[in-house]
């Protein structure tokens, strides 16, 4: 690839910006404005700005939670949501609560790349601990950070994708604690509660959410600028932008890891003289945290079964409303332990997420502590026949559709918003017939026989654990 030329931004500012200067030329308000950034790091700028990164405070869910909390908090929720979804805004003075946000100036909306770039220390582990230096550095990953660039350049271990206190940096705002000391969102502390937190074998936040280029190339247009690996600033997790979905591409890169995250069967189980059963396992083998993660409470994450025979459905597990639907989320209960629906009356919270896994070693018995199994029909009982077909799908609502209502009805969603957001699909969906079982064998322990369908690597004979029910205070 060639290296790109400087295109002027602000005529003159950049003209001293993309040369040789051995002084730094941006002014400490320049650099709180992603677009200064934009002129220099074009390719950076443009993911950033289809990320959630960059949306984090126009979001309408966003907005519509945080209008609805102030009003049923009566402003004390102040600052709590603002803190993560516009840091700089709070910072400099321009909100104290969100409400406003729409006079706001842009560059202090989001998550920024100065926010992010001149963290200097994690001085907490939740609700946004990070210290910002003041003194025009900008912090990356690179231990020779090269002399004339527009502004002060340092090496950070914060910022190193290959450096596990990395992970501290990007934990600080995914791991949310309410005033009543619900931790409503652990993605952070799911990580360092697995194996991908321990060396060597680990993965830090950015070696997921920041994919690293084969090629080298210039980073910055500016002049001597050397060739490196750049990492993407498109930060894909789950959310998507509800006004623009597939902005930036961003829906397929959701898919990248929806269609790798879970390893997932179906297994019927027909015990000797025994009326048969359907089976699904599921393992989160590829995410660091829990699956589902982040706002737990308001994704919805289910399995969807049917059965069939001689052409006719024998049995439906139904949508994620339904009573005999695997529906896995957080729930929250309120300080008098009722179950509550918004965050800021959460005193405590149960959920049944597909745990990360604690060991990359087999031998462990650890090992398959991730491997869930849920036996249909939920609630016991056996399938009326033998079936000769039966489907399974995965579904994720990124924020359920019962969510989105909810805002509706309180008059703080636009509807059209909650009628037009997409639900994904977690892998590929199965399909079991007896010809098409990938692997049969004879269950040890209830003599049953267990013919099953997966299309990953899952070891259906291992051990299990049983599925858990939501919702359980």
């Amino acid at each position: 690839m060639t290296e790109r030329t400087c295109v002027p931004f602000f005529a003159l500012l950049l003209f001293a910006a993309c040369s040789s200067a051995p002084e730094p030329a941006f002014t400490q308000a320049q650099l709180f404005d992603p677009k200064t950034c934009q002129s220099c790091h074009v390719q950076h700028y443009s993911e950033w700005l289809s990320s959630r990164h960059a949306k984090a405070s126009d979001d309408p869910v966003f907005l519509a939670m945080n209008r609805r909390g102030q009003r049923e908090t009566g402003g004390a929720l102040g600052p709590f949501c603002v803190n993560c979804h516009a840091p700089m805004a709070v910072r400099t003075g321009a909100t104290s609560d969100g409400l406003n946000l729409a006079t706001v100036d842009p560059a202090l909306k989001g998550v920024t790349c100065f926010f992010c770039h001149s963290v200097d220390e994690v001085q907490g582990a939740h609700d946004d601990p990070l210290h910002l230096a003041e003194d025009g550095v900008m912090r990356g990953p690179f231990s020779d950070p090269i002399a004339s660039t527009p502004h002060g350049a340092a090496y950070s271990a914060l910022h190193d994708r290959d450096r596990i206190e990395s992970a501290t940096l990007c934990g600080a705002c995914h791991d949310v604690v309410t005033s009543h000391g619900a931790d409503i969102e652990r993605t952070f502390a799911e990580w360092k509660g697995s194996a991908f937190s321990k060396a060597p074998a680990g993965t830090t936040c950015s070696q997921c959410h920041m994919d690293q280029s084969l090629a080298l190339e210039p980073i910055a247009n500016v002049q001597g600028a050397p060739k490196r690996r750049s990492h993407s600033h498109a930060f894909p997790a789950v959310d998507f932008d509800l006004e623009a979905p597939d902005a930036g591409g961003q829906l397929a890169l959701i898919q990248q890891f929806l269609d790798s995250t879970v390893q997932s069967a179906i297994c019927v189980r027909t015990p000797p003289g025994g009326a048969p059963k359907a089976e699904v396992i599921l393992d989160n083998v590829a995410s660091g945290h829990g699956f589902p993660s982040g706002s737990a409470q308001d994704r919805r994450f289910w399995v969807e079964l049917h059965a069939y025979a001689d052409g006719g459905e024998l049995y439906a597990s139904g949508n994620d409303g339904s009573s005999d639907a695997w529906l896995m989320r957080d729930c929250m209960f309120g300080v008098d332990g009722g179950q509550v629906s918004m965050f800021w009356d959460a005193a405590s919270h149960s959920g049944n997420a597909l745990p990360a896994q604690p060991t990359f070693d087999s031998a462990d018995p650890r090992y398959y502590e991730t491997h869930l199994a849920q036996t249909y029909p939920l609630g016991g009982g056996n399938l009326s026949a033998a079936p000769d077909r039966i489907t399974v799908a995965l579904h994720l609502q990124p924020i359920g559709r019962d969510v989105l209502d909810d805002l509706v009805a309180s008059g703080d969603l636009d509807p059209s918003f909650a009628a037009s957001a997409p639900e994904l699909t977690v892998g590929e969906p199965l399909e079991w017939t007896p010809e098409s079982a990938t692997t049969t064998f004879v269950d040890p322990q209830t003599s049953a026989v267990v013919s099953c369908v997966t299309h990953t690597g899952l070891n259906v004979q291992a051990a299990t654990v049983p599925a858990q029910a939501q919702c359980t205070p």
